[in-house]
């Protein structure tokens, strides 16, 4: 039968109506979605701006195609559901996926292959990964139509099992698997993804969370100089090292802490109370919230720690927070911090729709390079929507206006049982420091915080006092040429 026959004569006619099959439909697809998903992309420039961090070794008369065009092509396939490299050879002819990237689907040549993909994916450099996840937060940073007073940045890490020996895995106890640990943050006001880290399967140390947070927040506050940050996390984010730089570089921070006896006996009138509250039949569950300063064992200066105890049939249980935001310590645990756990469902929307899990690369970098090229979870938003407004909890915040003292290096701050012994900020009452505009005038008054109806401000550091240095002269030591030492050491000997 000819290609153009208008009927085919085999087919009964259906509910009194002829059955017709044609053949000139040309070439169908069943992704025409990525269209839609490829004019997003445009408007946010997420290829190029890729594309701009990475050195091509290739000569440019035999390329035939372009590291933008690769990378569009990736991230529509992940978008697309098609998450592993070998959907390339399947979909490069794809007439949707060609127009995406822009080619026409009928006279222009396909779009790479698996191999050429696979390519791509092992060429950045350390740099590059670095480069290209400093282009990321300038995306997040453009989806804005208008700069915001005040973002709240919600930081936390999740378990990507790895089944080989790709570089980086390793074995977590908690998860019982060899696995990443990459590091999330998102903008808790609109749910926007700001920035993955891929590392290393294991809790990050002190020095870590200071540099992925310095990294973050100096790239922010680049394009936005004066905006205010509040930054919360799970405890093993309430780092020394990680609070001390945002305390220095005015950001605000609410980390959850972990209990220890020294916290327990802090609120130990507080338990007492809830207990006894709920034999009085005051509710089914019975909460207290309380607030002091506290100095762990690693910490150089006290700071303030807020508590909620509660008491239920199951017994007492006692959560700690670790802040420099002023409020009620009931407002800054369950509005200010529980509100981070939103973070978890964006987490998990980011593993399931972008396939931000799927690291089987052998190399780190190539594994790092794969999740930089997942677009936004919501892209929708970040081409239409202007100045998202706040979730409830991320407003009328207030840092607290007190300086931080830090005390030189204790030779007791070790982590031996024991060794905190003594220290003056360990079991008793942290120090109350005196209010910034008492010991001196701040550095930066025009910054300095005040009443706020809209979100966090970030105080200026005070400065404190000098002391007069009292220098005690040092005797000199006695000069002790190589012929007295040679004697002295005979002399030994003999004895």
């Amino acid at each position: 039968m000819a290609e153009n026959a208008p009927l085919f004569p085999a087919l009964s006619p259906v509910g009194g109506k002829p059955v017709q099959v044609a053949f000139d439909g040309g070439r169908l697809t069943s992704d025409a979605g990525v269209l839609v998903l490829a004019e997003i992309e445009r408007k946010l420039g997420i290829a190029e701006r890729l594309a701009r961090c990475i050195e091509d070794p290739r000569d440019p008369q035999r390329v035939s195609h372009s590291l933008a065009e690769m990378i569009r092509f990736r991230a529509l396939l992940i978008a697309a559901g098609y998450a592993d490299a070998n959907d390339c050879d399947a979909l490069r002819a794809d007439p949707a996926f060609k127009l995406a990237v822009g080619r026409l689907p009928e006279s222009e040549a396909d779009l790479c292959s698996q191999p050429t993909m696979c390519r791509l994916e092992n060429l950045p450099t350390a740099t590059a990964l670095k480069r290209m996840m400093a282009a990321m937060v300038d995306v997040f940073c453009d989806s804005f139509h208008q700069v915001p007073r005040r973002i709240v940045l919600d930081i936390d890490d999740t378990e990507d099992r790895v089944h080989g020996r790709q570089q980086l895995s390793l074995f977590h106890a908690y998860y019982d698997s060899r696995c990443f640990l990459p590091i999330h943050i998102y903008e808790a006001g609109s749910g926007k993804p700001v920035a993955v880290f891929l590392r290393p399967g294991k809790t990050p140390d002190g020095v870590e969370v200071a540099l992925v947070l310095r990294h973050v927040v100096r790239a922010i506050r680049a394009r936005w100089p004066a905006v205010e940050i509040l930054i919360r996390g799970d405890s093993h984010y309430a780092r020394h090292e990680a609070m001390t730089w945002l305390e220095r570089n005015r950001v605000g921070y609410v980390f959850g802490l972990a209990g220890n006896k020294v916290l327990l006996g802090k609120i130990a009138p507080l338990a007492e109370d809830a207990a006894v509250g709920r034999v009085d039949g005051e509710a089914g569950k019975v909460r207290r919230y309380g607030e002091f300063r506290y100095a762990a064992k690693s910490w150089e200066v006290a700071r303030q720690v807020v508590a909620r105890v509660e008491a239920s049939v199951q017994g007492n249980d006692s959560r700690f927070v670790v802040t420099n935001l002023e409020g009620t310590p009931r407002w800054l645990y369950e509005t200010v911090y529980c509100a981070r756990g939103q973070a978890e469902n964006l987490i998990k929307a980011h593993k399931l729709h972008l396939a931000s899990d799927r690291t089987s690369c052998s190399k780190a970098t190539a594994n790092r390079r794969q999740q930089r090229c997942r677009p936004p979870a919501r892209p929708h938003r970040s081409l239409l929507a202007a100045a998202h407004p706040a979730r409830v909890g991320t407003g009328t915040l207030l840092l607290a206006r007190r300086p931080v003292r830090h005390h030189p290096v204790r030779p007791d701050q070790g982590r031996r049982p024991g060794d905190g012994d003594g220290h003056q900020d360990q079991g008793g009452t942290a120090f109350e420091l005196p209010l910034s505009g008492k010991p001196g005038a701040p550095r930066r008054p025009r910054h300095q915080a005040a009443a706020l109806t809209q979100g966090a401000a970030c105080p200026s550091r005070a400065r404190l006092p000098q002391q007069p240095a009292h220098t005690v002269a040092s005797p000199t030591p006695p000069t002790i040429t190589p012929r007295a030492a040679k004697n002295r050491l005979a002399q030994h000997a003999g004895e």
